[in-house]
């Protein structure tokens, strides 16, 4: 009772303290990304998937996690009920990921509701946390013998995932503090991570997380407070990288923790992929507050490795089933891709990273590649079924999950989603970055005035997108617009992947209906003159259908081709195809037509044409791969194999 009292007090004194003032941080990344709380997705494409994510899986995954004993397992540890630890030592973190995803959607929609249920489960949580700051529930319920864990603090971290935890935890207590203004779990987190400053560093004890994302968590908490100490602690853990490897004579399998060498020597992509991308993403945030170099180097020539010779055409990452892991360069199974949801996510946040370092809209070209294809298709339509691998080809009985014992894909969806708005827009001085087609009202703030930009667009459906600028007053500044790479005849950056049907249609670009050739620069169209409010700007892209081949060196799919058209890659299930697609051959030449479905799967664009099954020529129709898996067990495939009509 004295403890439940305690907390009692603590949260409330908590929830009235005001909004701190973080001390100026002294360098970040020279493009700023336009908060998602500036940016209202209002139509479009994207609006009824951010309304599902909010009214069906939010509560839906939270509902998981109580009935999985995640939430209890805090309530326990802090003493407010009888019972047992259940499930598995990294299931803290899901709830962390809920409560992320939770938050960015109470900034963009106010709920009485789930901000009280939020309330309670923080109280929760902080009743969990030990009185020095430690929180990992299934050690603090059973200290000699924690489930699925090792006896000791910080004695397995090989295996253990504490600080991959609360790495989640920071994450989810900053969404939460910028939400609400309230400190409550903000509060809980620097409580663990004044544990770690003073466990670990130079002096201290040294250590290696077996699962990367607290870097991520700690940046955060960086920028949030000013306090350099977290920033240092991340550089700590990237820098203990490789050192141990150097000297170890156990065969442990270092590389799949990213541990083979020091992070800056690393050169290739390898290992579990969703750890990989998480500690890129750390690498490009460290070094851009810190001016590590090194760290930015790194990541550049393994984003050179990953695009060029182990990426999927969709954007999935992790080829093995066996780690999660990235195979050799150019081991590119189809029907045994694993490309696993969360590693989706991961390469999108390191790509977005390299944008805010670099400005190229190649980083970006990635990351819508692996919005609409290699993410997307991680959750059902209505919102409570998922996938945890991605496959392109299966004979059937591939369907989405109600949940998973490892439930991270679940939870990082509902993270990522309502936090899109924040990838759309930029800036850096007078320049605004428009990287993402969706329809949106953005304020982005310059540094001299606010500008409001109104998009409205059906992308990816139709390449028609309409810009109206309002700023504050009359002023010249630059647009920089990105031209996607599948509208320049070029679907990825490097060689991994080509259209066989180049086309020469240009796009068009007016400014007050006036046509525009702007400068190309990086990706970008580049418009620099004086605004004022009113004017617009109409971008058209071509959007034909196009065949691609990878690779030569891709032996899975030599002699076959995929279809794209826009951003999307397409697909062909059997339900559309008399009942069979894994003996269909595409044409490599041929007329395909492309037809909106109203009331097909939300609503979507049918490629349909002629294929050849058997000799003889059928119908085809192909629909887009995030939309696979909605209408049974049914064969799917994206890459077919090539017929020459001699006709």
């Amino acid at each position: 009772m004295k403890k439940l009292c305690f907390w009692l007090g603590l949260l409330f004194l908590s929830a009235c303290k005001p909004s701190p003032q973080p001390a100026a941080i002294a360098q970040d990344y020279p493009i700023h990304p336009v908060p998602f709380t500036d940016v209202l997705i209002d139509g479009g494409f994207w609006l009824p998937r951010l309304d599902t994510n909010r009214r069906v899986t939010i509560p839906y995954d939270f509902k998981k996690c109580e009935e999985t004993g995640r939430i209890d397992n805090f309530a326990i540890a802090g003493g407010l009920k009888k019972g047992e630890f259940r499930g598995k030592r990294y299931d803290d973190s899901d709830v962390f990921k809920v409560i992320e995803g939770a938050s960015y959607s109470l900034k963009t929609h106010a709920d009485p509701t789930l901000e009280t249920y939020l309330d309670s489960l923080i109280f929760k949580i902080a009743a969990a946390q030990e009185d020095d700051g430690y929180l990992y529930t299934t050690r603090t319920i059973n200290p000699d013998k924690p489930v699925d864990a090792t006896p000791g603090r910080w004695s397995n971290m090989y295996r253990d995932h504490e600080l991959y935890n609360v790495g989640h935890l920071y994450e989810a207590a900053v969404a939460h503090y910028q939400a609400t203004g309230k400190r409550t779990l903000l509060d809980v987190a620097l409580k663990n991570a004044d544990l770690l400053t003073q466990t670990f560093g130079p002096g201290l004890k040294s250590g290696v997380p077996d699962h990367q994302e607290i870097e991520i968590g700690l940046a955060k908490l960086y920028r949030t407070t000013g306090e350099k100490k977290y920033l240092d602690l991340a550089r700590f853990f990237l820098n203990e990288r490789g050192k141990e490897a150097k000297t170890d004579t156990t065969g442990r399998d270092f590389a799949y923790i990213q541990n083979h060498l020091p992070v800056a020597e690393q050169t290739e992509a390898v290992g579990h992929a969703v750890r990989a991308g998480y500690m890129y993403s750390g690498m490009a945030d460290i070094g851009a507050l810190t001016g590590d170099t090194t760290f930015i180097h790194a990541i550049d020539r393994l984003w050179e490795n990953v695009v060029n010779k182990k990426m999927y055409l969709t954007g999935g990452i992790g080829s093995r089933s066996e780690g999660e892991a990235f195979g050799e360069d150019y081991e590119l199974p189809n029907a045994t891709a694993y490309n696993e949801t969360c590693a989706a996510i991961a390469n999108m946040f390191w790509n977005h990273r390299l944008f805010l370092l670099h400005g190229e809209a190649k980083y970006m070209d990635i990351f819508e590649r692996v919005l609409y294809n290699g993410f997307l298709g991680g959750v059902s339509l209505d919102g409570n079924a998922f996938f945890y691998p991605n496959v392109l080809e299966t004979s059937g009985d591939n369907l989405r999950q109600p949940w998973f014992n490892t439930a991270c894909c679940p939870v990082n969806v509902v993270r990522f989603l309502p936090s899109l708005p924040g990838y759309a827009y930029a800036w850096r001085e007078e320049k605004i970055y428009i990287n993402l087609f969706l329809t949106s009202t953005a304020t982005i703030r310059l540094p001299e005035q606010n500008v409001v930009i109104e998009q409205i667009t059906n992308y990816p459906w139709e390449g028609k997108m309409n810009f109206t600028l309002t700023p504050e007053r009359e002023d010249t500044f630059e647009v920089a617009l990105r031209i996607p790479g599948w509208a320049d005849n070029q679907p990825v950056p490097g060689i991994l992947y080509q259209y066989t049907n180049r086309t020469n249609t240009n796009l068009l670009l007016r400014v007050n209906g006036e046509l525009l050739y702007p400068e190309m620069k990086d990706g970008f169209a580049h418009i620099n003159r004086k605004w004022k409010a009113g004017d617009r700007i109409e971008l058209t892209l071509p959007m034909p259908v196009r065949r691609i081949a990878a690779h030569e060196s891709v032996t899975e799919n030599r002699g076959k081709v995929a279809l794209e058209r826009g951003p999307l890659v397409y697909c062909a299930e059997s339900v559309d195809n008399n009942g069979k697609v894994l003996d269909l051959n595409l044409p490599e030449a041929g007329k395909f037509e492309v037809n909106f479905s109203p009331d097909l799967l939300g609503g979507l664009n049918l490629i349909t044409g002629t294929a050849l099954r058997a000799g003889n020529e059928v119908p085809f129709t192909a629909i887009p791969y995030y939309a696979r898996a909605h209408r049974g067990s049914v064969e799917m495939r994206v890459w077919f194999p090539v017929y020459y009509s001699l006709r």
